[in-house]
């Protein structure tokens, strides 16, 4: 699994690009997955805005803030143990002081958006996934529970974090092998390739943004971390 590297283009996709996905014979409904969660398969195909709307105050804030650093999948092949696994890496970053995420970071509270380029729309859609927190080794092996039952991230530090992704949340015409396959192979510019967004919420998120803040005021802080890859209209983040 290797980082994935685009060559950003001036010009964002516009939303209502035609859409390549064809339909379903029957509408897709949402259905449980066996590992946890649901995949969202109405979504198949819904060309919609990369970057949900904010249910918050501070979601838009880079204090705290979630990166993705890597995503792809892995195929061990007919001899080797193991099945293909698709995962995405992101990174847990805060400035201004530490915050405290309870274990299992986000349990339940993880959702995952692939979007295809040019108006393709959703590839693949779950959400109720939970992520691990990894070392920053390269094959990302899981990290013990500290004692307290709780990861801390400290201002200049990152708690490192992998989701995976559900085979049974891609959407029909797509597998865990090609949905971040952009559609000219041999193209460098982002235009031509998928975006991923990944969301994770938690309480003491709403928390850390509303620092010392009233009961009501903090209530009106997003719980919410959100990130884009690539990400279009950074100034209106």
């Amino acid at each position: 699994m290797g980082l994935l590297v685009l060559t950003y283009s001036a010009t964002a996709p516009e939303p209502g690009a035609a859409v390549a996905w064809q339909a379903a014979a029957e509408p897709l409904r949402d259905s449980p997955l066996a590992s946890g969660g649901t995949a969202q398969l109405a979504k198949c195909g819904v060309n919609e805005w990369q970057r949900p709307e904010p249910r918050g105050k501070g979601e838009g804030s880079e204090d705290p803030q979630l990166v993705i650093t890597s995503w792809g999948y892995y195929d061990p092949g007919p001899k080797m143990p193991g099945e293909l696994r698709y995962t995405v890496r992101a990174a847990v970053r805060t400035d201004n002081r530490p915050l405290v995420l309870d274990a299992p970071v986000a349990e339940g509270r993880v959702t995952l958006d692939f979007y295809g380029p040019h108006g393709e729309g959703v590839r693949a859609s779950a959400r109720g996934l939970t992520a691990t927190v990894v070392d920053s080794g390269p094959t990302g092996k899981p990290v013990d529970v500290p004692a307290s039952g709780r990861f801390r991230v400290d201002p200049g530090e990152q708690l490192l974090l992998e989701v995976e992704l559900p085979a049974g949340a891609v959407c029909p015409g797509h597998d865990l092998s090609d949905i971040g396959k952009c559609s000219d192979e041999h193209s460098n510019d982002a235009l031509d390739c998928p975006t991923l967004t990944l969301t994770l919420s938690d309480p003491a998120i709403r928390a850390y943004r509303a620092g010392t803040a009233d009961g009501d005021t903090a209530a009106s802080f997003s719980d919410r971390l959100v990130a884009v890859f690539p990400e279009w209209n950074v100034d209106q983040v």
